[in-house]
């Protein structure tokens, strides 16, 4: 069982938690998807209604993903896996999608995986030229 908070430290385990239990459901032969991973994280909280609440609040590339739905690596597509932290946080913490704190998400990818790229590396600055 884990404690997911709304924080920068929260997200630096989820994040290395994510990569060590798609390394360890790829060593059983197992599907790395969001009801494996929720199963494997809350076990009996994680509900059928629970894991489609975070499904449904999952995007991709303008598409819902569902429970059996494969995820890609964290290390290797970190802005897919980001959404799916992101609803993960929502609906366990009961806030709203914006009420997340993507900036400390975003730091805490870069925190975990120090030798990969920033997930923000080419966002465009606000500020003017």
């Amino acid at each position: 069982m884990i404690t997911i908070e709304n924080n920068q430290e929260c997200f630096v385990q989820l994040w290395l938690r994510l990569e060590r239990t798609r390394q360890l459901l790829g060593m059983q032969g197992r599907r790395f998807c969001i009801r494996r991973v929720l199963q494997s994280w809350l076990g009996t909280e994680a509900t059928d209604d629970f894991i489609w609440e975070v499904c449904h609040n999952t995007v991709i590339d303008d598409e819902q993903l569902y429970g059996y739905d494969t995820l890609p690596p964290p290390t290797t597509h970190p802005r897919e896996i980001r959404e799916f932290l992101r609803a993960l946080v929502s609906v366990k913490l009961g806030i709203g999608m914006r009420k997340v704190d993507l900036r400390a998400l975003d730091k805490a990818y870069s925190l975990a995986f120090p030798g990969r790229t920033p997930i923000n590396v080419n966002k465009k600055s606000r500020r003017g030229p």
